[in-house]
């Protein structure tokens, strides 16, 4: 690809140093031009907590593993991680001399009216592209948005027709949230960063990964259902645990005993306990009611029965105790 090449071209000739210890000021720099902030987030994890467990990144900082992963390889790009926990900054008479920065990673060169329009008239594909975010968006596009759609064509070298369906994908998500809304174009440029960095090049390969999409988001909302939520919208951190629980293997069955787990346990839902509940079923590799029913099979405990005499006081069951500590 276009862009994978340039970016290859920019490690050679230094510009990215995963190597060289940087200072605070030049690391602050970088990551504040990344306009991202779970790759700030996840640096400053990784700073204050060392070792390299991203799993255990995502379930701190409730993010899917898909969005540590993805702000893992930013980082790489921006030569502030190498595998490891990123090196504390060497002392401030140690610091190396400051050196220019590429273009962010999510970020695309400009390009001017005239190569635009050199582009447009020169390239029935592209000119084609324009007209169909035309229709996409529902008016004329501005210099600045016709500038992404050169970058997202020229640049990360999507062809035409995997565009065609990138916008139209968009444009379903946005109607999703909101009917009769059209995406922005951040939010078509950040997908088509996601797209490029998937190797989605083909009309067969967007349509398996937009496939994917819709059952995720399907399952995403039969796990709504059986939460009870579904008399609202999700937010954010809410879709968040439930992508990692679906990312981490979890089906419909385990999930709801989960939840019965729960509220039994606390008599209402909270996410928390139900997230410490999959966590270690999760490290003990149980992801269907069976196994985790026979591995880890704890009962509800039996309720005591109450006393026959008024006022009477109960005879708490140490054994009963116990295991309600142990489901905690």
């Amino acid at each position: 690809m276009k862009f994978a090449n340039k970016r290859q071209e920019k490690r050679e000739n230094g510009v990215i140093m995963q190597d060289r210890q940087l200072d605070n000021s030049t690391v602050a720099d970088r990551l504040i031009a990344a306009h991202d902030g779970d790759v700030a987030l996840l640096y400053i994890y990784l700073r204050r907590k060392g070792g390299a467990d991203l799993e255990q990144a995502a379930w701190d900082l409730c993010r899917t593993m898909q969005e540590i992963q993805s702000a893992r390889e930013k980082l790489q790009r921006m030569g502030l991680w190498d595998g490891a926990a990123p090196a504390p900054p060497p002392a401030a008479e140690e610091a190396p001399r400051r050196e220019p920065y590429p273009l962010p990673a999510d970020e695309l060169p400009s390009y001017t009216a005239r190569d635009i329009a050199g582009m447009a008239a020169s390239d029935a594909s592209f000119a084609s592209v324009c007209e169909e975010a035309v229709r996409v968006k529902g008016r004329q596009l501005s210099s600045s948005e016709l500038g992404i759609l050169a970058g997202i064509y020229n640049y990360l070298a999507l062809p035409a027709e995997v565009i065609f369906m990138l916008l139209n994908y968009c444009l379903g998500r946005a109607e999703e949230r909101q009917p009769g809304s059209r995406p922005s174009f951040r939010t078509i440029q950040q997908e088509a960063f996601h797209w490029a960095n998937l190797e989605i090049l083909t009309i067969e390969q967007a349509d398996d990964y937009i496939r994917r999409q819709k059952e995720r988001s399907s399952a995403v909302g039969r796990i709504q259902r059986l939460l009870g939520l579904s008399d609202r919208k999700l937010t954010a951190p809410e879709r968040r645990n439930i992508n990692a629980w679906l990312d981490m293997g979890f089906g419909d069955e385990a999930i709801n005993l989960a939840y019965e787990r729960t509220v039994y346990n606390l008599g209402s839902f909270k996410w928390p306990y139900m997230n410490k509940i999959l966590q270690s079923w999760h490290s003990a590799g149980l992801h269907d009611r069976q196994a985790i029913e026979e591995k880890d099979g704890r009962r509800r405990p039996a309720r005591p029965a109450a006393s026959a005499q008024s006022g009477e006081s109960r005879n708490v069951d140490v054994n009963q105790l116990r295991e309600i500590l142990e489901n905690i």
